[in-house]
């Protein structure tokens, strides 16, 4: 059977919002993404639609090269796949994104968060939640707690993935084997 690969992002953007984040939950990554590509070309998460203002936010296609993520630090892992659990992912991404104006930042979910009560909203996630959706859905993983309740955090605990590169992530371009690599799509 022919495995295929995925990634798993968690960065530190070092935002205000990030280092508020970071007073609570005391860990050094308070985003997730998740990627089809080693290069992180196509990368998705939940998080700002406008990269000056945090409280407009959703379903989003990252670009690693500019905005926050341009001088973001972080880690990157990956974790083989089956062809099956490829599609499902990738199907459940394009199908949000194809309806991606529908779809809205979960602000209130993070209270939940906080409370420890998960808060699932109709077409609403924030990043964890959504990255755990993802993986959950898609037969790769089950998390002992609800996606509203997992954390970056917890998806590096899992135990699943394998470390790829950590550090900042415009240096992550500057090795040779990531720039000679042909672009991949899904």
């Amino acid at each position: 059977m022919q495995q295929k690969e995925i990634y798993l992002l968690l960065t530190d953007t070092n935002s205000w919002l990030t280092r508020l984040i970071k007073l609570y939950t005391k860990k050094p990554y308070n985003h997730a993404s998740i990627a089809f590509d080693e290069k992180l070309e196509h990368v998705y998460s939940f998080g700002r639609k406008a990269p000056k203002n945090p409280f407009i936010g959703g379903f989003v296609k990252e670009n690693m090269h500019e905005g926050l993520f341009k001088h973001a630090n972080g880690v990157i892992y990956s974790i083989s796949i089956t062809e099956e659990q490829w599609q499902l992912i990738n199907q459940y991404i394009q199908n949000i994104y194809a309806e991606k104006d529908a779809y809205r930042y979960n602000f209130i979910g993070l209270f939940g968060f906080l409370l420890k009560r998960p808060i699932n909203r109709k077409n609403a996630f924030f990043c964890s939640q959504f990255v755990a959706t993802v993986l959950q859905e898609s037969n790769v993983v089950k998390f002992n707690k609800p996606a509203p309740l997992v954390t970056p955090h917890d998806l590096e605990d899992a135990g699943i993935f394998h470390l790829v590169y950590q550090g900042k992530i415009n240096a992550y371009y500057n090795q040779p084997d990531i720039r000679s690599m042909e672009s991949t799509s899904c």
